[in-house]
């Protein structure tokens, strides 16, 4: 018998989006109480029998109360059994949304960091887990073998995979292999990962849906096959609107060179694009009063460099070729980083448009 899985990680629900506008903010987190509509959408579609939610499931102990209605409900209306390892973000507390909330009878929730089993009968198999009980953790895989019977050994827990010292469970692959389990179902590492250890196929879905630019494109869950020794994993797109960041060489018009670069399609997405090239300092303000509407949000990066012009009386013997240099020596040097390069960049262009009498550019 074929059991149909999804396995999803990461969701953060109520996260606080605190680089956007209030507005913003408000509206991204119904955003994410509708991506959970649409994973439970997929798994009906699917004809998903088991969902696996391996941490993270809330960004913090606090809940709106519309999160709360709309995740009862959801999770509720499922033909699927749910399975939830509370993670880092979300461990089980007493005052965690896990101890306060009202579930349904279809949702199980570890709350433990021992490692427990639930046996199903139909369908058979048994699902193993264990829960954060603090925000950090280690050891809740331990040396984990799965019991001896028939049906799918399965497992969700939040943690990272690996031997290297982590306060976020980590696990090793040695233990992975000879663990027996069918599938291990991992969140934490916002970052989408299939691998195959010994008969273990291990997946980590990855973040649900972006919330910043170190997680860019598009988040999802993982829809799993699962038949004999067979496990086929297929990565679901939830459609939700991304991060994105353009890096933009600019010359003469930095307006122009950014439009060239920009996809069609953005109106719906969140950008980052960073200036690069050597040109006169971009006039910022006016290049996004330009961009903006092309965008849900959008974030102006200056990496610019100063025109190779800016140095070329630099062997001049007068004060100003002195100044240049002295300003040239600092910018050269090893140890100097890009930031430090463009404020003395500008106090160079500042100092030589007060000793030649002209007005300061910018200001």
């Amino acid at each position: 018998m074929m059991l149909r899985m999804m396995h999803a990680a990461d969701l953060h629900l109520d996260s606080p989006f605190a680089a956007l506008a209030p507005e913003q903010a408000a509206q991204r987190r119904a955003e994410q109480r509708d991506m959970l509509r649409r994973l439970a959408e997929e798994c009906e579609r699917r004809n998903c029998q088991i969902l696996l939610l391996a941490g993270d499931l809330f960004d913090s102990d606090r809940v709106y109360r519309e999160t709360a209605d709309l995740l009862r409900q959801t999770l509720q209306e499922l033909n699927a059994r749910v399975f939830i390892a509370p993670g880092n973000h979300d461990p089980y507390t007493p005052r965690s949304p896990y101890a306060t909330l009202s579930w349904p009878d279809n949702v199980h929730i570890f709350r433990s960091r021992s490692v427990q089993a639930v046996r199903l009968d139909n369908p058979a198999l048994t699902v193993y887990g264990a829960a954060f009980t603090e925000s950090r953790e280690s050891g809740l895989f331990g040396g984990f073998a799965a019991e001896a019977g028939q049906g799918p050994k399965i497992m969700v827990m939040h943690g990272t995979l690996g031997a290297a010292p982590s306060v976020y469970n980590p696990i090793p692959e040695a233990a992975v292999s000879a663990s027996d389990l069918d599938y291990l179902a991992l969140g934490h590492v916002h970052r989408r990962e299939i691998r195959r250890i010994g008969k273990t196929t291990v997946g980590n879905p990855g973040f649900a849906m972006g919330r910043g630019f170190d997680e860019t494109g598009p988040g999802g869950a993982l829809y799993l096959e699962l038949e004999g020794g067979d496990c086929r994993v297929e990565a679901v797109d939830l459609g939700c609107r991304i991060y994105q960041s353009l890096t933009v060489r600019v010359a003469e018009d930095p307006l122009a060179a950014a439009e060239a670069m920009l996809p069609e399609d953005t109106e719906r997405d969140i950008y980052r694009i960073i200036l690069t090239g050597s040109c006169q300092p971009p006039d910022l303000d006016a290049l996004k009063a330009a961009l903006a509407p092309r965008f849900y949000a959008l974030e102006l990066v200056d990496q610019t460099l100063p025109p190779l012009s800016l140095w070329k009386d630099l062997s001049e013997d007068s004060l100003k070729g002195e100044f240049l240099r002295k300003i040239k020596d600092c910018y050269d040097a090893e140890d100097t980083n890009e930031e430090a390069r463009r404020l003395l960049a500008r106090a160079a262009e500042i100092g030589l448009a007060l000793m030649e009498g002209r007005e300061v550019p910018g200001l």
